[in-house]
């Protein structure tokens, strides 16, 4: 199965199970938590913090991505 075809897979049966009332509110969120968890999501703010950089220095050399209107860095490397 390819990587697109597991993606569309699991949105499926999330919404599905989220939809029947499987799955809650609070459901959702550990999902997004457990996703976060595994891309290391940080603000760029918290970023810099830990990692002693410049919040311009890390804008511009770590992978930046939007979710929800706020800006991570993903390092998951």
């Amino acid at each position: 199965m390819s990587n697109t075809n597991l993606i569309n897979t699991i949105c499926d049966h999330v919404a599905k199970r989220f939809q029947s009332d499987e799955l809650t509110n609070d459901d959702m969120v550990q999902l997004i938590e457990c996703a976060g968890m595994f891309l290391n999501l940080k603000t760029i703010a918290d970023y810099a913090r830990d990692n002693k950089m410049s919040y311009n220095g890390v804008k511009n050399n770590r992978r930046i991505v939007t979710i929800f209107n706020v800006q991570f860095v993903v390092d998951n490397d």
